[in-house]
């Protein structure tokens, strides 16, 4: 079996996109899973900010991820709340650094079967193709 997951896209426009991501485990979890594939937003970009974290979790957290030859982590999500980025630091910026390819992967820790999350992402779009 495999966790029950779902992403769509609540907004988009050309400077930005909102998108959403849950996912209900039967107890295996998701490892380094593309959430976020930059060149398929319309338009496509280089890159994302994330300005704004919407979140619940309940039983497990989420490591959210920048995509690279070693990926580096944007943040890590647990329990409920907002984090405002744009306000706090300007947004969150992709520091990845080698082979950045712009993506945002999702890795979940402490999962166990009946676990959730529910999680909102409002992203800047920045950077060509």
């Amino acid at each position: 079996m495999a966790d029950a997951v779902s992403s769509r896209t609540l907004y988009e426009d050309s400077l930005g996109i909102i998108m959403q991501f849950t996912n209900a485990s039967d107890g295996v979890g998701e490892a380094d899973v593309k959430k976020v594939d930059v060149s398929g937003l319309t338009p496509a970009c280089g890159n994302v900010v994330i300005n704004k974290a919407i979140f619940n979790t309940v039983g497990m957290g989420v490591i959210v991820e920048w995509d690279a030859t070693t990926d580096v982590v944007a943040c890590v999500l647990q329990g409920n709340g907002v984090i405002d980025y744009k306000k706090i630091c300007g947004g969150l910026t992709n520091n990845a650094g080698a082979g950045i390819t712009g993506d945002i992967f999702f890795t979940t820790h402490g999962h166990g079967a009946g676990d959730t999350y529910n999680i909102i992402l409002e992203m800047a779009k920045i950077g060509s193709v």
